[in-house]
């Protein structure tokens, strides 16, 4: 079980260091909100204007090495010459004062109050995201559903983003749909998502957490309006029962076993709250915020232990023996 596992978590590692996630490149330069798209645009005004003022400093020392060369007295011209004081004061102060106003005051009214954090009347949904180490709580207040590590939002729709932290400071930062925001302690931060086309799009934090905050992602899912409302409808209703003799021997195990002092499953009697809720586990793509693939083998991996996986993860290793493993495993990726 271990191999799998591991083979996994060495593609994550070359995806991290590449800002990869589900196979595609994470990049603030591709944006697909109006949001990011003005900061995309900012960001190469900026590069520009760096670009063109580099070039000029390097034709204006080309020009001084020319004219020293030719200049008498091996190659000193005489001091105080009134076109270098020209060029000192026309490029080295008002031409930075001119950039930067400018550069200010297309911040301040075209990106800052574009991305500002939208008021709760201009958005017909809001979305609850908590930062926990080391993963994402999802939820949708408006219909109860609650996921972890996973969100989904509507297509061209303004969605507002409440981020909160459970513990320490993180970072909600969806490269591709708006800019980063701080989740704090005991404070709600608010940012607006609004995916102009459907696709799935990383996110990460971007505050350093502790041992694991290279594995705190999560996946923004932007579907069409009718799919959206479908699978939140799905999420909203409590766990079905299981399926099978083998699934509802591994509910009892479930709910027997210290893994329901930690989780939640709604519908039965498991209301822990220091794990992700897993009443829709199996509906969901990855273990332990994009750690791993969700599956069978990865999960029994993951049970078994999965500090080998995550070390400094709040679930402990399990010394379950193979027959209870596999209806646990069995009954939780029921959970669809």
């Amino acid at each position: 079980m271990r191999t799998a596992a591991s083979a996994f978590l060495c593609g994550v590692g070359v995806a991290a260091l590449s800002g990869c996630g589900d196979g595609e490149p994470q990049n603030s330069l591709e944006p697909h909100s109006h949001q990011a798209h003005d900061i995309a645009s900012l960001f190469w005004w900026m590069m520009g204007g760096a670009w063109l003022g580099l070039g000029l400093v390097v034709a204006l020392l080309f020009v001084a090495y020319g004219r020293g060369r030719r200049s008498p007295g091996g190659g000193r011209g005489k001091p105080g010459e009134r076109g270098a004081w020209y060029v000192v004061i026309g490029l080295g102060v008002i031409t930075p004062i001119v950039l930067l106003t400018a550069l200010f005051v297309v911040s301040d009214l075209f990106v800052i109050r574009t991305t500002d954090a939208p008021a709760a009347s201009g958005t017909r949904l809001t979305v609850v995201v908590t930062g926990h180490l080391w993963w994402w709580e999802v939820r949708y207040p408006q219909s109860g559903a609650v996921t972890a590590n996973e969100l989904h939002i509507p297509v061209r729709t303004p969605v507002r983003v409440e981020v909160r932290t459970a513990d320490v400071i993180h970072s909600f930062w969806v490269p591709e749909l708006n800019r980063k925001i701080d989740a704090i302690p005991d404070k709600t931060n608010v940012v607006e998502l609004d995916a102009d086309q459907v696709g799935t799009y990383r996110g990460d934090c971007a505050e350093f957490c502790g041992l694991q905050h290279a594995h705190m992602a999560l996946l923004v899912h932007a579907d069409e309006p009718s799919a959206f409302r479908a699978w939140l409808g799905r999420q909203a209703r409590p766990a079905l029962a299981p399926k099978g003799s083998s699934a509802a021997v591994g509910r009892g195990i479930f709910l027997g076993a210290a893994c329901a002092a930690c989780h939640a499953i709604r519908g039965t009697s498991a209301a822990g709250s220091t794990g992700p809720d897993l009443t829709h586990f199996g509906s969901r793509e990855s273990i332990g915020a994009l750690t791993a693939p969700n599956n069978a083998e990865t999960l029994t991996d993951w049970i078994d232990h999965s500090q080998e996986i995550k070390p400094g993860n709040q679930m402990p290793n399990f010394d379950f023996q193979p027959q209870q493993l596999r209806p646990l495993v069995a009954y939780l990726e029921g959970l669809k």
